[in-house]
């Protein structure tokens, strides 16, 4: 297993990274008593922090293709790993994620290490569990947007256990990404579903939560993923010329 938090990065204090403007340029950094930060792209579209689902971290296959999928498109992504993923990658071993406050509390301190004046607004998402993440932060604190990739409306085979509780208090425009056949929320299910008016959905013909289609298709998970990141760049462009 390849481990993200072993690239080759620079060790840097979060303040060094602040006061030298490392934060919203390019490169590898080993961030101490946070983990592994990879910034990519210049941002000409806007910038946007990026977590990792439950079960695969930043290193993952689709991680790192949709990254550079946004990247070509103009969106700098900014790659940072929770802490009990840096463990697992360390141990090599299947370690379950912490509840889901705690991974917010996370996710609010790389905001508050990212988040800069002079570096432009910041979006907030993240592939299934870390864009769950992304939306409690974005509904307790302000966000400039928010990306969820495979959002989890609810845990596969109990559609009752809905995750939209704080849907309502997220005050910034929101996208979902999501495959007409994830086990967490499919199309027919969501369709149902009395979303806010700023919330948008994108979805993927075919794609189950890994945007994976079924073979019969025709389709490709690569173009899926490629079909995904055009519709965040398109959303983010969107409203960056109506900010």
């Amino acid at each position: 297993m390849s481990n993200f938090s072993q690239i080759d990065s620079v060790v840097i204090s979060p303040v060094q990274l602040s006061e030298q403007g490392l934060y919203c340029e390019p490169g590898q950094w080993l961030v101490e008593g946070w983990g592994p930060l990879e910034v990519k792209g210049e941002g000409g579209i806007g910038r946007l922090l990026i977590a990792h689902g439950a079960g695969a971290g930043q290193h993952s296959p689709y991680m790192r293709h949709l990254r550079d999928a946004l990247v070509d498109r103009g969106v700098q992504t900014l790659a940072v790993e929770f802490a009990y993923m840096q463990r697992m990658q360390r141990e090599a071993k299947r370690i379950p994620p912490p509840p889901i406050d705690r991974l917010v509390e996370e996710l609010s301190h790389w905001c508050d290490i990212l988040t800069q004046p002079q570096g432009g607004t910041l979006w907030l998402g993240g592939k299934s569990m870390g864009g769950r993440a992304a939306s409690l932060l974005a509904a307790r604190d302000r966000a400039a947007g928010l990306v969820l990739c495979g959002y989890p409306f609810h845990p596969p085979r109990k559609p009752e256990k809905l995750r939209l509780a704080h849907w309502p208090l997220i005050d910034c425009p929101t996208l979902v990404v999501q495959g007409s056949r994830d086990p967490f929320g499919t199309r027919e299910e969501v369709e149902r579903y009395s979303l806010p008016e700023r919330v948008r959905m994108h979805w993927l013909e075919e794609g189950d939560h890994d945007w994976k289609p079924r073979g019969k298709s025709g389709l490709t998970q690569a173009e899926l993923i490629e079909e995904g990141a055009t519709a965040i760049a398109a959303f983010m462009q969107a409203h960056r010329a109506s900010e």
